[in-house]
This record gives structure tokens, C-alpha cells and sequence, in this order.
């Protein structure tokens, strides 16, 4: 049996996430110092006692749940459940960098200002109000595929995320978007709603961002990964340091291919995926890829209690 730990993305956090992580387990604690201090500023107390508002924010809840999940995994090490277990990591968008931290590939401290420069520099790469994303529910890939492109009409209309066989995420200018959500509902889609998010992550208007994050990344240090990572826009797995860079910067405009990746990992001999950190939608979506996978949600010290137990 060959386990793949995966880490979540944004839309997964909450206030409060990895606190009693970090009372129950010093390691855990440390993590969160780390984050504090690699971006010089109680990001902590925003998680643990701050607004919601505050903590959404793309370019707070990035860092903040790449030190939930480093939090968790802090702690499963702590009780003899570390990296060793896993054949393959992977994360959905800023999980990479959740993914590529436990791996070793990132420090924690440079994956949180990353994720501090990649959160600002989408924040700002499309004007508020300006772009939109939309989930269709319902549809397979290929239709929303055709969906986005006929409902772009000259302006950006993508597919976003591939996440699971009937859920697909577009994205893009607002009107195009909108466009594709009445379209997505004339093809038969179950539900087509506009996603309450502040850019348009992973599309072409996503540029400008892309372009800031290779110029960090160029300074950041990568080394090889302990596991393999599988890449969100190849869907398949990578080692080599400057590939993951150059697949991290065409990230920020690429898919998300999280459909294709588990059944990457599911046709390589993984049988089981633990989910660390906030949230458990992964493993919806993961139950819906990989029928009959084993699945595991690591977010709090009772499911690490589960685990020993188990």
C-alpha cells in the first residue's frame, strides 16, 4: 500500500485552524513561530483570534494554511507518522507550497513569504470587481471546456480547476464568467454559481502575477523534494528543483488539475490519501476520483489520536 499526503488550498480556512495543534504538540507551535517570524508580523493571532474577513484575504489565508498543514504534519512526525509514509505529495494551488515544504524542497519560513508575495501579487494582477470565477456542478471537463470558450466572446473565459468528475471551476472576466454560468446551465449543469473570491486565480488575466512570482522564486532556494511532488499542470510527478520552479510559475495561469493528478497518483500504486491540514475538501473530491481509496483528514489532535489508535 502506497500513501500520497496532500494538503489543501485556499477556501479551506477558518479562524481557530491548527490552534489546538499547536497547545497540544510543540513542534506544531514552532511552526506557527516560524511563519510569525518569516513575515514579521502575529499572522498566528490572525488565525487564532482575527477576523474572517481578514484571514480570507488571498494574501493572508495562503501563508496561513501552509502553516495549518505544516502545523499538522509537525505533529504526525512527532508521533512516528512522518514523510516516510508517503510515496507522493500534492497539493491543490497554494498547497504545492504546502506540499513541496513538507517534502523538504522549502523551508517553511521561505514557503510562507512565497505565499505572502504570490497572494499580493494575484490580489493585484486584476482590479476587485473586474474578474470572477464560477463552480459548475454537473458537467464533465470537456463540456466546460467548450463552455468557457464559446462563453468568452473576445474577453478571458478559462476552465480553472479540473477538481473532481462533476465539479470544474472557471474563471476570467466577470461578464465572460457570468456568460458561462447561463451556458453551463443550458448544457445541463446541476449548479453553475459565481464563487465568492476576490481575483480570478489560474487564468490569463493572471499574468501579471506570474511574472512576480519568477522573479521570487529565482531567489528562492528549491532543493529536490524527498518524495515526488505531483504537479498541478502536468498532473504527474516531478523532483528536479528548477522544473518545479518553472511548473510553480505557470501555475498561477495554469489548471489545477486535481481530477487528473489523483488518478495519476491512484494509477501509480497509491491506495491511500491523508489530507493534512485545514478542511476536508480534498477528500470529498478524492472519494469521488479514486473509489475505494483509503482517505485520512489530519487537521486536529484528535485525528492524530485516530490514527495511532488505528
Amino acid at each position: 500500500m502506497s500513501t500520497a499526503f496532500v494538503f489543501p488550498g485556499q477556501g479551506a480556512q477558518t479562524i481557530g485552524m491548527g490552534r489546538a495543534l499547536a497547545e497540544a504538540y510543540p513542534a506544531a507551535r514552532a511552526v506557527f513561530d516560524e511563519v510569525d517570524e518569516a513575515l514579521g508580523e502575529k499572522l498566528s493571532t490572525l488565525i487564532w483570534a482575527g477576523e474572517v474577513e481578514t484571514l480570507t484575504l488571498t494574501e493572508n489565508a495562503q501563508p496561513a494554511l501552509m502553516a495549518t498543514s505544516m502545523a499538522a504534519l509537525r505533529a504526525l512526525e512527532a508521533e512516528g507518522f512522518g514523510l516516510e509514509r508517503a510515496s507522493h505529495v500534492a497539493g491543490h494551488s497554494l498547497g504545492e507550497y504546502s506540499a513541496l515544504a513538507a517534502a523538504g524542497a522549502l523551508s517553511v519560513a521561505d514557503a510562507a513569504r512565497l505565499l505572502r508575495t504570490r497572494g499580493l501579487a494575484m490580489q493585484q494582477a486584476v482590479p476587485v470587481g473586474q474578474g470572477a470565477m464560477a463552480a459548475v456542478l454537473g458537467l464533465d471537463f470537456d463540456t466546460v471546456t467548450k463552455v468557457a470558450e464559446a462563453a468568452a466572446e473576445g474577453e478571458v473565459c478559462q476552465v480553472a480547476n479540473e477538481n473532481d468528475p462533476a465539479q470544474n471551476v472557471v474563471s476570467g472576466d466577470k461578464a465572460a464568467v457570468e456568460r458561462a454560468c447561463v451556458l453551463a446551465k443550458e448544457a445541463g449543469a446541476k449548479r453553475a454559481l459565481m464563487l465568492p473570491v476576490s481575483a480570478p486565480f489560474h487564468c490569463a488575466l493572471m499574468a501579471p502575477a506570474a511574472e512576480k512570482m519568477a522573479e521570487a522564486l529565482d531567489s528562492a532556494e528549491m532543493k529536490a523534494p524527498a518524495v515526488p511532488l505531483v504537479a498541478n499542470v502536468t498532473a504527474e510527478a516531478v523532483t528536479d528543483p528548477a522544473e518545479i520552479k518553472a511548473l510553480l510559475i505557470k501555475q498561477v495561469t495554469g489548471q489545477v488539475r486535481w481530477k487528473t493528478s489523483v488518478e495519476w497518483m491512484a494509477e501509480n500504486g497509491v491506495t491511500g490519501f491523508w489530507e493534512i491540514g485545514a478542511g476536508k475538501a480534498l477528500t470529498g473530491m478524492i472519494r469521488r476520483i479514486a473509489k475505494g481509496a483509503e482517505t485520512r483528514n489530519v487537521g486536529a489532535p484528535e485525528d492524530i489520536k485516530a490514527i495511532l489508535e488505528g
